[in-house]
């Protein structure tokens, strides 16, 4: 756990290492529990292929067990988009400046409320960050950003059975992001549930095999735009 500064106030997040010591940087963003053991996980795994991985805590040391549902909901309903959006800029600008970070810019993956979250870094930060990749989540409603502000390139997977993020939506704003002339994809995985990259298995919809999968090409598709 390091500290870093977000804006006046002190935040808190994980980073994790390459083998190498030092690589592209990639910001991990939490799925409405928390950063827990399946966030670090995360960014463990992208420290494996090479990268510098940091997880911003946006609940500020808060956490809901994966069987306390109802106080995720709430930790993420108080999460302000401004409170979140001001601690992984902060994060943003952290990673951007640690000597063990290399390349051009740095990347963004984030996971269900971190899925939603990634896009809207990437338009509050379009000067640092470089790559997306949101998992199973974006806007929806008044929580949308300035798209066009975005200039990361893009690679979204979604799952086919979720009511939190359906999949009819998922292509919707895929067909936006298209029109306003952003690189962009977004896969609907066959017979994939929300949460199915998540290691902790919170909603029994974990997929290892997809999982197995996906990582490849996150890895690819990040190493190449911030290479």
């Amino acid at each position: 756990m390091i500290d870093f500064a977000a804006g006046d106030i002190d935040a808190r997040g994980y980073l994790a290492l390459p083998a190498s010591g030092a690589g592209p940087g990639v910001i991990v963003v939490q799925e409405w529990w928390g950063l827990d053991s399946g966030i670090k996980a995360m960014a463990d795994r992208l420290a494996s292929y090479g990268f510098v991985a940091l997880a911003p805590d946006l609940y500020h040391g808060e956490l809901a067990e994966h069987t306390e549902m109802d106080k995720a909901g709430e930790l993420m309903n108080s999460l302000s988009p401004e409170r979140a959006t001001s601690d992984m800029s902060g994060a943003v600008d952290h990673l951007a400046q640690l000597d063990a970070t290399t390349g051009d810019g740095v990347g963004v993956v984030g996971f269900c409320m971190g899925g939603m979250l990634t896009f809207l870094l990437a338009a509050h930060r379009p000067d640092v960050v470089k790559a997306a990749v949101p998992f199973y989540g974006f806007p929806q409603g008044d929580a949308q950003p300035d798209y066009s502000k975005i200039t990361a390139p893009i690679q979204g997977h979604m799952a086919e059975h979720d009511d939190f993020f359906p999949p009819s939506a998922a292509l919707s704003l895929l067909e936006e992001l298209t029109a306003l002339g952003k690189d962009v994809s977004i896969t609907v995985h066959e017979g994939s549930g929300h949460a199915f990259m998540a290691p902790h298995n919170a909603l029994g919809t974990q997929d290892e095999s997809l999982s197995e999968q996906i990582w490849p090409q996150v890895a690819r598709f990040l190493s190449d735009a911030l290479s």
